[in-house]
């Protein structure tokens, strides 16, 4: 079974390959995906590493986590699952004459 990883401090010119790359070395990676931001197209920092053994996945965490990757320090746990959220609320845009 496949366990998903949350990995953040990552560099933002870091590509998905540069972190495939640096897990497979500890296992199997499944899929890895980097957060980009809609407005800036940037990097958010962090993102997901799928590694398709759980135990390559333990492993992974106590290699990764706290290590230096590309001059920052990244953090590497087991990914919560997406807690549901309310819903958001849309207020129009601006320009609007009010009376």
């Amino acid at each position: 079974m496949a366990k998903k990883l949350y990995v953040g401090g990552i560099p933002y010119s870091t590509t998905e390959d540069d972190l495939k790359t640096a897990f497979g070395e500890i296992g199997a990676v499944t899929s890895v995906a980097i957060i980009i931001d809609k407005m800036t197209g940037r990097s958010k920092g962090f993102g997901f590493v799928e590694m398709a053994k759980d135990a390559d996945a333990d492993k992974a965490i106590e290699a990764m986590n706290g290590k230096d990757f590309q001059g920052r320090t990244l953090t590497v746990n087991e990914a919560r699952p997406l807690e549901e959220r309310a819903p958001r609320r849309e207020f129009g845009g601006g320009n609007r004459r009010m009376g």
